[in-house]
This record gives structure tokens, C-alpha cells and sequence, in this order.
């Protein structure tokens, strides 16, 4: 295959690119879905859940929560990825079966397999009723401090290793069922073409990318494909510059689509204000966020209060093609309220102030609020 390397766009092209390839025109949930091909998933709401705050731009009349309702309809799975969040079922065969880096210990892969047996007897099972019954498994440390049950630590990996599945939720809690994965070619040539798959799956979700994201992205599929590594570092170093379009621009060698021209006139950006999640495809990379608009952005959620210069859950706030700056929403008694940061001076004028006021409206009618 020839080497793919376009003619250089600008670096404002490339954003101009990075907002219009990933804030397409709203559709429907399961063609948005589809198009971006993987949601983030994150449970803390502040005031709603990234994957909704992601969904909310891409999916026309989106509500908070929607995601969750309709889950059990919709041809899409909780699983890992380069994140955990939602992925099309049909990337299944190109995640599973997964072999983790570290493995059980006999006793734990002895109580491992007692659940799975008893979700395979009970069919779809809440895990409050299996806590229950096997409450003698004893505690361990939970991974963001505190203790957990021993047994929602299994259920979470047999989740992870492809022996679950998450049916639904009922009220945010993961209901499983029992799912088997049919065995892969484990010939070099085919674990490389799923490796390099996946990484076409990355590249479309979250390009235009520097060399050094995409190789920072290639490390995190060692998250959803442990088994794949080594094929994922080879698919980057061997085929990137041959599979995908790149360019130098300002001394960076960025990577798109083959079949995509950032410099097409069609990137025009809009006038809508957006605030965007933290885990938003435009933000997620914060090395090209600072590339592409001059800035450090955070996320300071598990920053002490006082070291906090954004906030709890600061989300970037995109005005044009401009990142102006974020702002802090929270519901108080069924209000919505915010606080702005702006890193120049606030905007002055109508325009702002109405495009504000348009988004913020948005927000409640997404929130549902009064």
C-alpha cells in the first residue's frame, strides 16, 4: 500500500476538522452510536453521566438517561475498550475472548467460577441477590479507595474477561447474564488484522491525532485487548504511516482517515455554544487540546477541593472553533445553576449572551429540569 501523506493542512484546519468530524449533524441514538463507534462511560453525574453529556450533541432531542433505558434495545454492549464505556456488538469478536495480563489465583478463580454458575442458572440476576449468598467471600480494596465486596470484584471480572455480560441496568445497577465468545484465529496474521481493526476504530473516533496521542491511544487498547499488545504496538509502528493520511504541521506528523480532507471548506465551524464533557472525542485528548487551542485543560474531579483551579467537573466550553473557557453546573432543587472560568477576558455582547442562554436552555431540557 503507498504511503498516505496529504498535503499539509493549517493548524486551523485541523481544528476546524477535529470539531466538524466529531460534532456531526444530530441523528438518531443507534446511527450515532454507530458513527462514533465508542461512548465513554463514566457514573459520576455532574450533573448527568459523560456518556450522556457525549450523546446529548450527536442524538436529536436527547435526554439524560436515555442511553440506560433503551440499552436493552439497542445492538451495543457495556465492555472495555481503550475506556470502559458502550461499543456496537458487532466489535465483539475483536475484543474477545480476552485474556487479562494478571490471573486468578486457584481459590479466587474457585469462587469466580461458583458465581458464574449461579448466573447461569438464574439467568439475568441482580448482583444484590448473589452478595447475599456468597457474603463469605470477605472484602478487598476498592479501586478508588474504601472496601468492596469480594464478590462484586469477581463480577466485575468475569464482566471484563467475556464470561458476563451486561443485560440492562436497573436504576445504574448492572444486571448480568451468562455469554460465551466463539474461539478467535490465533494466527499472527489474524490477531495483527484485529489489532490493526481496532486501531482504525481509534483513529476514526479520535482523529485528527499527533503521533505521539495515537501512540498514547495504542497503549490504552492494552485495556480491551490485553492479548493484543504487542500486535497493537506493531499495528501502529508498521502501518500508520502507510494505512492512514498524515501530514507535518508546525512540527507535529498528525494521522486521519485516509478517505477524509482536513482541509476541506465543508469543516466550516457553526455559532452554537456546546458545553462539552469531560470525556467529549473533541477534549479526550489533552495533548491536542493544548496544540489545537493554547490552553491546559483539567480534569480535577479527584483533585482536593482546594487545588482545584476549574472545578469539580469543568466542562470545556466551545463557542465556534473558539474553547473559551468551561463552566460548573450542578441542580439545586431542580434548578440548574453555573459558574464560568474564562481563560481570557468573558465575551462581551448579544451574540455570547444569547448563545449562552440558548445552551443552557438545552441543558434543562436535557436535564429535565423545571
Amino acid at each position: 500500500m503507498p504511503t498516505m501523506k496529504a498535503a499539509s493542512p493549517t493548524l486551523d484546519e485541523l481544528r476546524r476538522y477535529a470539531i466538524a468530524r466529531s460534532l456531526f449533524k444530530p441523528t438518531t441514538l443507534p446511527r450515532a452510536i454507530a458513527k462514533l463507534g465508542f461512548v465513554q462511560a463514566d457514573p459520576m453525574r455532574a450533573p448527568a453521566r459523560a456518556q450522556d453529556l457525549i450523546l446529548r450533541h450527536r442524538v436529536t432531542n436527547y435526554r439524560a438517561g436515555e442511553l440506560e433505558q433503551r440499552y436493552a434495545r439497542l445492538k451495543i454492549e457495556e465492555d472495555c475498550f481503550v475506556n470502559y464505556g458502550f461499543v456496537p456488538r458487532d466489535w465483539l469478536p475483536l475484543l474477545h475472548p480476552r485474556t487479562p495480563r494478571k490471573t486468578w489465583d486457584a481459590a479466587t478463580h474457585e469462587r469466580a467460577q461458583a458465581l458464574l454458575a449461579a448466573v447461569r442458572e438464574r439467568g439475568p440476576t441482580h448482583p444484590k441477590s448473589l452478595l447475599d449468598e456468597f457474603a463469605h467471600h470477605g472484602r478487598m480494596p476498592g479501586y478508588w479507595g474504601g472496601e468492596l465486596n469480594v464478590s462484586t470484584q469477581l463480577l466485575d471480572g468475569l464482566h471484563y474477561r467475556g464470561h458476563l455480560r451486561v443485560k440492562r441496568r436497573d436504576q445504574g445497577t448492572r444486571i448480568y447474564e451468562a455469554i460465551s465468545h466463539p474461539e478467535q484465529d490465533q494466527s499472527d496474521a489474524a490477531r495483527l488484522e484485529r489489532a490493526t481493526l481496532l486501531l482504525d476504530r481509534v483513529v476514526a473516533l479520535y482523529a485528527p491525532l499527533p503521533s505521539a496521542s495515537l501512540g498514547y491511544l495504542t497503549s490504552l487498547l492494552g485495556y480491551g485487548v490485553p492479548h493484543l499488545r504487542a500486535e497493537a504496538r506493531h499495528a501502529f509502528s508498521k502501518a500508520a504511516r502507510t494505512r492512514y493520511a498524515h501530514a507535518i504541521v508546525d512540527g507535529q506528523t498528525w494521522y486521519w482517515p485516509a478517505d477524509e480532507n482536513p482541509r476541506s471548506k465543508r469543516h466550516a465551524p457553526d455559532e452554537r455554544l456546546r458545553l462539552l464533557a469531560p470525556f467529549d472525542p473533541v477534549v479526550w485528548d489533552r495533548r491536542r487540546f493544548e496544540t489545537l487551542w493554547g490552553w491546559e485543560y483539567k480534569f480535577e474531579a479527584y483533585v482536593p477541593a482546594e487545588k482545584r483551579r476549574m472545578g469539580h467537573y469543568a466542562l470545556p466550553l466551545l463557542w465556534g472553533e473558539e474553547m473559551l473557557g468551561w463552566a460548573n453546573l450542578r441542580l439545586d432543587k431542580g434548578r440548574l445553576k453555573h459558574e464560568l472560568g474564562f481563560i481570557g477576558a468573558r465575551p462581551k455582547g448579544a451574540a455570547f449572551k444569547l448563545a449562552l442562554a440558548e445552551e443552557l436552555e438545552r441543558m434543562r431540557l436535557f436535564l429535565g429540569c423545571e
